[in-house]
């Protein structure tokens, strides 16, 4: 909860603070209770401590009210604790009825499709109940379906297929239950200018050259409910069409009369359905006026000989009154319209189901939706489904299961919670059913609206002030015309605006800072979620928690808070306390003050030029390069080469050079006990430099010999002994194609000498044959 009080706050370290507080907020505390019963009412992590030494000096009665485990933190024992719970009992818990069709028949009280039927419920404030409620639809559960047919002109083209959709209806839901009832009703409009034309000859005949046209009329209940199926047809058969002036008709009211009128209808306590037949559109309420009727619809039963006689009298019933009778008289409505207006009709709500083709029974029923009746102030319920095929829904779908079949059961686990304690505090009795069934679960709602230790509260207790008040739970409640912790104070003796004035810092307008409650003149400090943290003051204008922070700590963790403002520890300073005055962390190892080169504030260096950088102003990374600058010293020096090797004695003489053979050998500059820097020139040696303290010269401590040359000897054996390997590689590659190759040819070669030496033969054979054949003619 963001309140103004904390947008208004000056400091951004005060704006945030607050902010995060609001938003996470203590009910317990935010309720300012000042006795048990608001106290456990204000939430469910709520307690009350009773402990009569409870409260310390400065607190006032509400701070007995916080939640559990703060008051055990806050030294109250678990026992004197007020935290009472919810509870749940079932009554009456009949199992689901699991009967087949062709069983034998039950009465329909006796059929069991809901379960538990009736429980009660303890709610705490803020803390829910939940019960698990189960649904089975039984086989062959008995029906009851009233067919109500429009009648006007217009439904003239239509009578005959509205004529068989009764017929059907009949036919259909016979199969679905062998226990089945209809009964049939027929509406026009009401019986007034300008619904109808009152004239005589279009009172007895509304339908200009129609003699099978019958008289105008409101509603006629032409058939009570009854299993006579041929009755019925017969009776739907003979309805003749009636007239009326405008397009709407008068079907609501119909269907009132059809809810409100039990008796008359026929209705028993099983499932009721109203089929509503039309091909226009509908009056409601207000309508009426037009002719001159401004009584609203009494929402009760007018039916003489099973005509309704007030609709001159009463105007339409609303849409919102209609569904309150259905519901009441669990009536689940249907309607069958032509296609022109299925959008007209195209609404659906809790209570009404609207359809726009025939349909049966079976079809309808596939979706089980929970309702309720209405709820106490206060009280919510939400719903979880769990349907066929472990489907789990919540929220609004959690109110229903769809595709359900005759003999699936499903469940809903339903959440009870109460806010706060309804007005009376008495019991309260709700109702959950299926939407179209008669059958219900009740509940009945106890609420816990006091403690427990308000029985033994005792009245005009010494303790309070000479009997001013009602020592209740540890606390003074005080009597009308007291204030005070122990009543102490009269609010006849002194007004309440003089009370407030001694309670407002420089004559202001809050009271109290609004951080606490003014009692007998006299400023109570509220208290705060965390114990260490308070309100104090004669104003309550100050507190311990809303200083200068850093590092997200109070007072940077190096002070205390007193009145919003950081009382430092020694050697700390600043709004914050985040300044140290230690100046040893800008000591430099030359024993200089940050080198020489800044100031130390706050245990800090802040250099003077802003190229020096590190802790104590040691680097410089912009400078000009100390081995660039002894290059030519070290080179004339270590190898006797550069520009400076004809006068290195005289220029490059000032620092000590040491030769080392191996790169590795130069001191590290994590190793040495001194700035360390090393310098590469031209990729062939190597030398550190000895930074000074003031940075402006660098001495060479140690050069690397200039690194040896190559060994020839391995490079040109490696060289050789390569070629010689490659060149055999390419010598037996070759010799290993070539004997391929060889033995290709030979196997082709071999191939032809067999086809030529076949030939041979053949002609010797052929020769031999020919000198035989002339030896045998010459003979």
């Amino acid at each position: 909860m963001l309140t103004l009080q904390g947008l208004c706050c000056t400091t951004a370290h005060s704006d945030s603070f607050l902010f995060v507080f609001h938003l996470e907020g203590n009910e317990c505390t935010d309720a300012n209770a000042r006795y048990c019963g608001k106290c456990i009412q204000a939430g469910a992590k709520c307690g009350w401590c009773k402990d009569p030494d409870f409260l310390k000096q400065g607190e006032t009665v509400s701070s007995r009210c916080d939640e559990v485990q703060s008051l055990v933190k806050r030294g109250c024992v678990e026992a004197m604790i007020e935290n009472p719970k919810g509870d749940k009992k079932v009554l009456k818990n009949k199992a689901v009825t699991n009967r087949k069709k062709g069983a034998e028949k039950l009465k329909p009280e006796d059929i069991t499709q809901i379960q538990p039927q009736k429980l009660s419920l303890t709610l705490r404030s803020g803390q829910p109940q939940s019960f698990e409620l189960k649904f089975k639809r039984a086989e062959d559960y008995p029906i009851d379906l009233y067919y109500l047919m429009d009648l006007s002109y217009s439904m003239k083209d239509d009578l005959e297929n509205v004529k068989n959709l009764g017929t059907s209806l009949m036919l259909e839901m016979s199969k679905i239950t062998s226990d089945f009832r209809i009964g049939f009703g027929s509406f026009v409009e009401k019986t007034v200018m300008p619904y109808i034309s009152t004239t005589p000859a279009k009172l007895l005949n509304p339908c200009t050259g129609d003699q099978n046209c019958t008289s105008p009329f409101s509603y006629k209940n032409v058939l009570k409910l009854t299993n006579d199926g041929k009755r019925f047809n017969t009776l739907v058969g003979q309805q003749h069409i009636s007239g009326n002036l405008d397009s709407p008709e008068g079907g609501f009211d119909a269907i009132m009369q059809v809810a409100v009128c039990g008796d008359h209808i026929g209705w028993r306590n099983v499932t009721r359905l109203l089929v509503f037949s039309t091909d226009a559109g509908f009056h409601f309420a207000g309508d009426g006026k037009l002719g001159g009727i401004v009584l609203p619809n009494d929402g009760k039963c007018h039916l003489e000989n099973n005509v309704y006689t007030m609709s001159h009298y009463y105007d339409y019933p609303s849409i919102a009154h209609l569904v309150q009778k259905l519901s009441d008289n669990n009536i689940q409505t249907i309607f069958a319209v032509t296609e022109e207006f299925q959008p007209v009709y195209q609404v659906r709500n809790s209570n009404i189901h609207i359809v726009v083709s025939l349909f049966f029974w079976q079809s309808l029923s596939s979706e089980v939706i929970l309702e309720n009746s209405k709820l106490p102030e206060g009280v919510t319920i939400a719903y979880t489904s769990r349907c066929k095929n472990g489907v789990v829904s919540k929220g609004e779908n959690g109110r229903k299961c769809s595709n359900i079949s005759i003999g699936d059961e499903v469940t809903f686990n339903i959440s009870v919670t109460s806010k706060g304690c309804p007005k009376q505090g008495k019991p309260e009795t709700i109702k959950i059913k299926p939407l179209g069934f008669t059958e219900e679960v009740e509940i009945t709602l106890n609420f816990i609206c006091e403690c427990e230790c308000h029985n033994d509260a005792i009245k005009n207790s010494e303790l309070c002030h000479f009997g001013n008040g009602t020592y209740e739970c540890g606390a003074c409640k005080c009597n009308d015309g007291r204030v005070g912790r122990q009543c102490e104070c009269s609010s006849n003796d002194v007004a309440t605006e003089d009370m407030d004035r001694t309670c407002r810092k420089d004559n202001g307008t809050d009271i109290c800072s609004n951080n606490g409650e003014c009692v007998c003149g006299t400023c109570e400090c509220k208290k705060r979620d965390n114990p260490e943290e308070r309100y104090s003051g004669q104003y309550c204008e100050c507190d311990n928690f809303n200083c200068d922070r850093s590092g997200n700590k109070l007072c940077g963790g190096h002070g205390s808070c007193e009145c919003r403002v950081c009382v430092c520890d020694p050697m700390w300073t600043g709004s914050a306390c985040d300044c140290s005055l230690d100046n040893s962390t800008c000591m430099a190892s030359n024993k200089q003050m940050c080198n020489g080169r800044g100031k130390c504030e706050c245990g800090t260096c802040k250099c003077d030029d802003p190229k020096f950088q590190g802790p104590t102003c040691e680097t410089c990374p912009t400078c000009p390069g100390v081995c660039a600058e002894h290059k030519e010293c070290v080179q004339c020096r270590a190898f006797g080469t550069g520009e400076k090797k004809d006068k290195c004695k005289e220029e490059c003489d000032d620092f000590t050079l040491i030769k080392v053979r191996d790169r590795d050998k130069l001191p590290q500059p994590n190793d040495a006990s001194y700035p360390v820097m090393h310098c590469k020139e031209r990729d062939f040696f190597y030398f550190c430099t000895v930074i000074s303290s003031c940075l402006n010269t660098a001495a060479p401590c140690c050069v690397s010999d200039c690194p040896s040359g190559p060994d020839i000897i391995p490079i040109v054996a490696g060289v050789v002994a390569g070629i010689v390997l490659i060149g055999l590689a390419l010598l037996l590659i070759w010799k290993l194609l070539m004997i391929i190759h060889d033995r290709r040819e030979f196997a082709k070669f071999e191939k032809e000498k067999m086809n030529a030496k076949w030939d041979t033969v053949s002609a010797w054979d052929q020769h031999q044959y020919d000198r035989m054949l002339e030896f045998s003619i010459s003979s």
